[in-house]
């Protein structure tokens, strides 16, 4: 088969290249002047959660500070469903304009390896990074009966008695559950998992003795652990958190390079004109270092963040591949 190349005469060719460029810079300046005036309108930051938790609840205390700079009204919309599924393709299939965002947690990265290519959104190319907000460690509990007082006893323990120990999680894929699996596949050992309908009813479990170990958030553990209900034996950040500051990370206890976070980030929809997302990152630094979200975070036993929007998508791209393999390595399904 021949291919015929069109030739355009130099003269037309650079009428036309001059054209291009006096669009691009029309488009541009368009961009920036909305951004300009941004946001002229209320502004939908959608959680794909129910009120109540905490990705809800850090919304909400950034959406309050955001409207305040903007003298719009920030709403926060809960759109739950299919583990995240349906809030986050409300965002991803929204005009991409500034005025639709996404306040997204860790099963936007772990739902890529969950549900392959049955997502009804590309997760990397349908939206448009802001900032992550925040990051929050887990706790590894145990009930204090277990004989491990360390990690790195308990390893040993389930290298002793394979496929006998078991950990309790809220729900099968969450990032609780992943955690245990991230340990397995890294410390070579095999615990089994339990899932359950929520937080509340593993650990109930724990402290009854019928699972060995809860991956936890730490300031809803908290309270167990100071009453001796439960045994903190390590937090899942790459460094210690002031929570818990008595207690060792995983990497320091000799698993080195684990980290297990959960997170709260802000997205808009993908082609959202840079302009409007510089403006939407800078009035969002300026509300996450505002003193009322910074003590909801503390409250949360959360550290604050505020990266880049280049920043954040590296770090959500190395998310994704480090989930992928967690879920290969352990076969895990969607329920």
């Amino acid at each position: 088969m021949h291919f015929t190349r069109l030739l355009i005469p130099a003269r037309v060719a650079g009428a036309y290249l001059v054209s291009i460029g006096l669009l691009s810079i029309g488009l541009l300046t368009i961009g920036t002047a909305s951004a300009q005036t941004y946001p002229t309108k209320p502004v939908r930051i959608i959680v794909p959660f129910a009120p109540g938790g905490s990705t809800d609840i850090i919304a909400r205390a950034m959406a309050q500070k955001l409207g305040e700079g903007w003298g719009q009204a920030a709403v926060v919309e809960n759109r739950a469903g299919g583990n995240t599924l349906v809030g986050t393709d409300l965002v991803a299939k929204s005009t991409p304009d500034g005025y639709t965002l996404l306040n997204a947690s860790a099963p936007f990265a772990n739902n890529v390896a969950l549900f392959g290519g049955k997502l009804p959104y590309d997760t990397m190319a349908d939206f448009a990074p802001i900032t992550l907000v925040n990051t929050t460690p887990l706790v590894l509990t145990v009930n204090p009966n277990l004989p491990a007082k360390t990690l790195k006893e308990m390893i040993a323990l389930a290298k002793s008695k394979p496929g006998q120990m078991n950990f309790g999680s809220s729900a099968t894929g969450g990032v609780n559950h992943l955690s245990g699996e991230l340990l397995n596949f890294m410390a070579d050992i095999k615990i089994m998992h339990i899932p359950y309908k929520g937080n509340a009813p593993a650990l109930t479990d724990l402290m009854g003795g019928r699972v060995d170990y809860v991956f936890n958030g730490t300031t809803s553990s908290l309270s167990m652990i100071q009453a001796g209900k439960l045994r903190a034996l390590v937090v899942s950040s790459r460094t210690r958190t002031s929570v818990l500051p008595d207690v060792p990370t995983i990497d320091e206890s000799g698993i080195k390079g684990f980290e297990a976070l959960g997170w709260n980030g802000m997205f808009a929809p993908a082609k959202t004109p840079r302009a409007i997302v510089n403006k939407i990152h800078a009035d969002a630094i300026k509300a996450l270092n505002s003193a009322e979200v910074q003590q909801r975070l503390k409250n949360d036993g959360s550290d604050a963040v505020g990266n880049t929007p280049e920043q954040f998508t590296a770090w959500l791209k190395e998310e994704i591949i480090k989930w992928g393999k967690v879920v290969k390595f352990a076969d895990i399904k969607p329920e």
